[in-house]
């Protein structure tokens, strides 16, 4: 209904342009919106108050000449002028039924939109290190990236999803050297296992495959690794539990030589290969995934620390490289090269915006955790220190979610809690319900998981009271086939007319809301406009379901009403998809 008056609006805008009563620079961006009041129509615009002074009218005289060219709609029973310029319009009785005839015809289309204008927009999300396997945190930002992908999509914007895989720095030489360490005791070494290491399951299977695959060839003695090392962190506080496990990977890339990248892409190969399968399981898939070893291979991490140098942006202290970051709004420098001479974890990051900027996308998205709070300034100061303008970048943080029990909160601050990984909680939950509450909630709202409330089957669970709905439908047609009863579409949508039932009434004028609720949250980047929207939805059919029979004997009235809950069934599944549910057929 708004894209159609919107459209309406646009064409009376290029007639006063082709008459020279009116000169438009750009192309209006048409707001339509639902009045509050029902005395002041249906749908309201502001369009000559926006326009009045580009055009150099008073608003209300603009507004009187656009409604003077309105093209005539079935749709409009009457527009008037209010106030400054406000153009209201007066739908036609049975313009909310037009939605059952529209959702029909554009079934799988309804609800999709051109205001993305087809701009190339990079969405990155989870970007996990590949150090061990998803855990539940990572969920939330699988599915709220995933779903904004989606919307966005469905929204107009040409979307690439990707993965940034951290596969170099020091985390990843971490867990070469724990997978190393755990090799030596699969040899039969007594191994003191560093404080700081990683001491999962999978460390041990990923050691095992390289001992399988090179038996004793990386074999030594710990007192060769260990001996002369700062001393590691002790519960009584004494030791430095950094600079332990740092001498070890000195030490173990000393002593292994180019044997170290065996235990470093063992292990990368061995958890992105779980991610990658963890994630597909989960429905979220990627157009790239982009290694941040390709950075320093390319030579792009230099050249951005090189064009930052140019620039002026730089300077010495310590032995450190600096950027000057405070300069453009960051709340203090930051090393971009350790004395050493080794590039920091920023100076990748900045390679990887550079290397975004220069593909040329028009809007760059990353979905972080909450904890990459600072990274935001940082990196936005990076670009526009580059010429860049930061307002491209938009970095959404995502809060962690709190798993409950019923009551009982569900500890997860160790592997020997009840819930870690990705896997388990969608192994307890499904993959239906773990998506969609991940996105019931504002990105950057804490939210509690009720994991009992997830897999209950009452209405109280609103993935299944919205599932349910759709099931509930397929079920009236497979009645039909039972009763030897033949639907006719075309009859039906001709006897829409007599859908004037309170519950119909409300159910249509839901059903017209899914494109502006599909464009809002798209705009917002708010993927849990679409959640409430079905369970809004859901609740109308439901209640529509039980006040009236679907299957009468009036033909005429049956067909019709056939129609409607057809329309819903196509409207609820195309919600749906773009939060990655499924639409079930039965339950």
């Amino acid at each position: 209904m708004k894209n159609q008056l919107k459209k309406c609006i646009t064409e009376a805008l290029r007639q006063l342009e082709q008459q020279s009563l009116i000169a438009l620079d750009v192309s209006p961006d048409v707001q339509i919106e639902r009045t509050r009041d029902a005395t002041h129509g249906d749908y309201a615009c502001n369009i000559a108050l926006v326009l009045a002074k580009t055009a150099k009218r008073k608003p209300r005289e603009l507004a009187e000449q656009i409604v003077q060219v309105i093209p005539d709609d079935d749709i409009i029973k009457n527009i008037e002028i209010a106030g400054p310029g406000f153009i209201n319009f007066f739908l036609c009785a049975d313009a909310a039924q037009l939605v059952v005839s529209t959702v029909l015809k554009e079934a799988e289309q309804y609800g999709r939109s051109v205001i993305g204008k087809n701009q190339r927009v990079q969405i990155e999300f989870v970007s996990a290190n590949p150090t061990g396997p998803l855990h539940v945190g990572h969920g939330r930002g699988a599915a709220y990236g995933a779903a904004l992908a989606n919307l966005l999509s469905w929204a107009g914007f040409n979307v690439h999803r990707e993965y940034y895989v951290n596969d170099a720095g020091r985390q990843m030489n971490i867990l070469a050297v724990s997978v190393w360490l755990r090799y030596l005791e699969l040899c039969g070494e007594a191994v003191a296992f560093p404080s700081n290491g990683y001491k999962g399951d999978y460390v041990f299977d990923i050691a095992a495959t390289v001992h399988r695959n090179y038996r004793e060839e990386f074999r030594c003695a710990p007192t060769v690794i260990f001996e002369g090392l700062p001393a590691d962190a002790t519960p009584d506080g004494l030791g430095d539990k950094e600079a332990h496990i740092d001498g070890i990977i000195e030490r173990a890339g000393k002593i292994l030589d180019g044997s170290f990248q065996i235990m470093l892409d063992t292990a990368l190969e061995a958890i992105l290969d779980d991610i990658k399968q963890d994630l597909k399981e989960f429905g979220v898939e990627y157009d790239e995934w982009f290694s941040e070893r390709s950075l320093t291979e390319s030579g792009l991490v230099q050249d951005g620390i090189t064009s930052l140098k140019k620039a002026g942006h730089t300077y010495e202290k310590e032995g450190n490289l600096w950027f000057a970051s405070s300069r453009f709004g960051d709340e203090k420098d930051r090393v971009i090269v350790r004395e050493n001479g080794t590039p920091t974890y920023f100076a990748s990051d900045i390679a990887y915006h550079l290397n975004k900027i220069r593909r040329g996308y028009d809007q760059i998205i990353d979905v972080l955790g909450a904890d990459h709070h600072g990274y935001m300034a940082r990196v936005k100061a990076s670009l526009a220190a580059l010429s860049f303008n930061p307002d491209t970048l938009e970095i959404l943080l995502v809060q962690f979610a709190i798993l409950y029990r019923g009551n009982e909160r569900v500890q997860m601050s160790t592997r020997s809690g009840e819930f870690v990984t990705l896997r388990e909680l969608r192994t307890d939950v499904g993959n239906d319900a773990a998506r969609f509450f991940y996105v019931l909630r504002k990105c950057e709202q804490h939210m509690d998981f009720d994991l009992e409330l997830a897999k209950s089957q009452s209405n109280d669970n609103p993935v299944y009271y919205i599932q349910y709905a759709h099931a509930r439908i397929c079920s009236v047609f497979r009645q039909l086939d039972e009763k030897i009863i033949d639907y006719n579409q075309k009859q039906g949508l001709g006897n829409r007319r007599l859908l004037t039932e309170p519950h119909e009434q409300v159910l249509m004028s839901s059903l017209s809301k899914f494109p502006e609720v599909v464009e809002s949250a798209a705009r917002n980047h708010e993927p849990h406009q679409i959640a409430h929207y079905l369970r809004e939805l859901a609740n109308h059919f439901h209640t529509y379901y039980n006040a009236h029979q679907f299957i009468t004997d009036q033909e005429a009235l049956r067909d019709a009403r056939l129609s409607l809950i057809l329309a819903t069934k196509q409207v609820i599944a195309n919600g749906l998809t773009i939060l990655g549910v499924s639409a079930p057929e039965s339950m």
